[in-house]
């Protein structure tokens, strides 16, 4: 194949791409060598200042990076999130590619623009030979980004537990916290991670661990409804009554979250206290109230809620039903009782 004089080789798409960028993400090495002969510019960036080396490194392609590094690729090239080669390779799985750009580095422990090295791109897409790579060259295992989040924080996020056990076998702080207190158990069980969850729970973390918020595991699992990981939590002992800095339990949470009806149902099997309330006065009942959460309200009624508790503005579950429309709630909470005198 011939490039005629008078083609452009570095014409750009409506991307800002070059044939070059194309050869690239296509890990065409012959025609990359071809271009680059003719021309064609090593370094040059696109809208998102992805280079062809970036772009080779998406691929996959070792022969295409080599080709491109021969060439004076810049192995230290940021794209406008900060990204290097190295992050795009530990986020796609590129692990001969790694190989040939981490001797040319002078750190594997670059972070973009989010504040994560190529160890929390590893670590958050589940790729285990490349997480062993980057700690056999370096990688710092309790690097934190803007968040102050760790890469174990993102595995466990993301319920990866074979790179979970890793890190931690290479000395990752169990209980680190991020900026808002959230340990790698929070993480996994605000996610349903439940696999992560028992890993984390047999190494003998602290259960009732709180962020600066006061939430819990429990907490974060009964606000998601993630009614496994709660099953799992009580039965290790998690405290079923433990009040947040606002005074709501997981049973609070449990009683306004969207997909918290099992939970519920398990918190109170658990013996959760159906009746405690929160600093404003808030009882799980009035949380059903809020939220129209009608088969709950049943559910806590049943189990001993207290229909007319009033919080501190002297709001009973049928007032605050009332004041937000729900129907099935007021009916419910008339039919069971409730003094519509008050």
């Amino acid at each position: 194949m011939l490039i005629h004089k008078t083609e452009d080789v570095n014409a750009l798409d409506s991307e800002k791409r070059t044939p070059l960028h194309v050869a690239a993400f296509l890990g065409d090495a012959e025609i990359i060598e071809l271009l680059i002969l003719s021309g064609a510019r090593v370094n040059a960036k696109d809208n998102m200042w992805l280079t062809p080396l970036h772009r080779a490194v998406a691929s996959r392609s070792e022969e295409a990076v080599q080709v491109l590094i021969k060439h004076s690729a810049d192995v230290n090239a940021r794209d406008k999130n900060w990204q290097t080669p190295l992050h795009v390779a530990a986020a796609n799985k590129a692990v001969k590619c790694a190989e040939v750009i981490i001797p040319l580095l002078s750190s594997v422990n670059v972070s973009d623009r989010g504040g994560r090295t190529a160890l929390h791109h590893a670590a958050l897409n589940g790729h285990v030979e490349m997480v062993n790579l980057l700690l056999a060259k370096g990688a710092n295992i309790n690097a934190f980004d803007k968040k102050d989040r760790r890469a174990l924080h993102w595995a466990a996020y993301m319920g990866h537990l074979d790179v979970v056990a890793l890190l931690i076998n290479h000395g990752a702080e169990v209980t680190c916290k991020d900026k808002k207190g959230y340990t790698p158990l929070h993480a996994a069980a605000s996610n349903g991670q439940i696999n992560v969850v028992k890993h984390l729970l047999n190494l003998g973390v602290e259960i009732d661990e709180i962020n600066v918020y006061g939430n819990t595991a429990l907490h974060l699992a009964c606000y998601n409804g993630q009614d496994a990981v709660v099953n799992e939590l009580t039965d290790y002992g998690a405290n079923v009554n433990q009040p947040n800095n606002s005074g709501f339990t997981p049973l609070h949470f449990a009683a306004a979250s969207t997909h918290g009806a099992l939970c519920l149902e398990l918190l109170v099997n658990n013996g959760a206290d159906v009746n405690i309330q929160s600093k404003d006065g808030k009882s799980p009942l009035h949380m059903t109230a809020v939220h129209g959460r009608f088969t709950r309200s049943q559910t806590l009624i049943q189990n001993g809620g207290e229909i007319d508790c009033v919080d501190k503005d002297g709001n009973t579950p049928l007032h605050v039903a009332a004041r937000y429309g729900h129907e099935l709630l007021i009916n419910t909470l008339i039919t069971s009782g409730a003094d519509t005198a008050k």
